[in-house]
């Protein structure tokens, strides 16, 4: 996952394009997604949306930009992801009916825009679902994407304070409406609780900066239960994270160590942290296909539940 908004501001896509795309910039072998950089414009301050886009100030140097959605395809073009998304409104929450509404039809005419803009073959793009929690406006939006006939979907417009039981109930009324057949993404979601929800609802994929977040703020994640490593009761603890963990981190380092490192603001702290957050979620998900594959993810989704919020320090 790249960011859109923020590799337009530094390096440029013009670096990026120059190098040969993202694959050859950051020497990534793996699939490559990039955001509109949507999300991260509208959560800015003194923006002005107009039909034609979002004018707005980069919060480095304060310099007046526009993107439209145009705009939005030229660079990720550049960028030369192999997974590109729409250029869409989100809208806080809580957002009234009016507003939702306003901003899901707003977002689809925009959506249009994007595919007749969008004209490399070798990258995909995604359509988003729009319309907060509003069922009725959520299946508009659906169903004008799938008649759009995107090569994916994703739900945008959660994770922005709506909280698990919400996301939960927009997602039973979502993707049912979307294909079996394509991808489903919901952006932004990185919780393992949220993951799981997300599994049960039949989605695929998901991005969130959750892990590496919190791996800077000493909370690890294991399927024992949440913990924060910055603790001082594990000033003395010579054991890892996690004893029943393979990631590089537990099999190298203790919890007491790690945690001279977070205290002493060494940037290895962070990075053992992220490592196992990482390797946690991962682990997460391979779980879950087995589960789902031997017909027992109810089952798996409760028992993890049970025992994660049992021990959630």
């Amino acid at each position: 996952m790249a960011n859109t908004y923020h590799l337009t501001i530094r390096p440029g896509e013009d670096v990026v394009k120059k190098a040969g795309g993202l694959h050859k910039f950051m020497n990534m072998p793996v699939p490559i997604l990039t955001d509109s950089g949507g999300f991260q414009v509208f959560s800015l301050p003194g923006k002005e949306v107009t039909e034609e886009g979002v004018q707005f100030r980069y919060e480095k140097g304060g310099q007046r930009v526009f993107i439209s959605p145009e705009k939005s395809m030229e660079i990720q073009q550049a960028l030369g992801s192999d997974i590109a998304m729409v250029f869409d409104e989100c809208v806080e929450y809580p957002a009234t009916y009016d507003r939702a509404a306003k901003s899901m039809e707003r977002t689809i005419r925009w959506e249009k825009r994007c595919q007749k803009a969008h004209t490399r073959e070798d990258q995909m793009l995604f359509g988003i679902v729009q319309g907060s929690v509003y069922e009725d406006l959520r299946k508009t939006c659906a169903q004008a994407l799938v008649d759009m006939n995107f090569p994916g979907y994703a739900v945008g417009g959660l994770s922005v304070g709506e909280g698990l039981e919400v996301m939960d109930q927009v997602l039973s009324y979502t993707v049912p409406e979307l294909p079996d057949e394509k991808p489903r993404y919901v952006m932004g979601i990185g919780l393992p609780e949220d993951l799981l929800c997300a599994v049960s609802h039949g989605v695929d994929m998901f991005d969130c900066v959750i892990p590496t977040r919190h791996a800077r703020g000493g909370v690890a994640y294991s399927f024992q239960g949440r913990m924060r490593i910055s603790h001082r009761r594990y000033r003395r603890d010579m054991y890892p994270i996690d004893t029943y963990c393979g990631c590089y981190t537990c099999q190298n380092y203790s919890r007491a160590y790690i945690r001279h490192l977070l205290e002493c603001d060494e940037v290895l702290g962070t990075t053992l942290m992220a490592i196992h957050n990482i390797y946690f979620l991962m682990e997460l998900m391979r779980r879950a296909k087995a589960a789902i594959k031997e017909g027992r993810f109810d089952a798996y989704h409760k028992e993890f539940l049970s025992t994660y919020h049992k021990n959630k320090k």
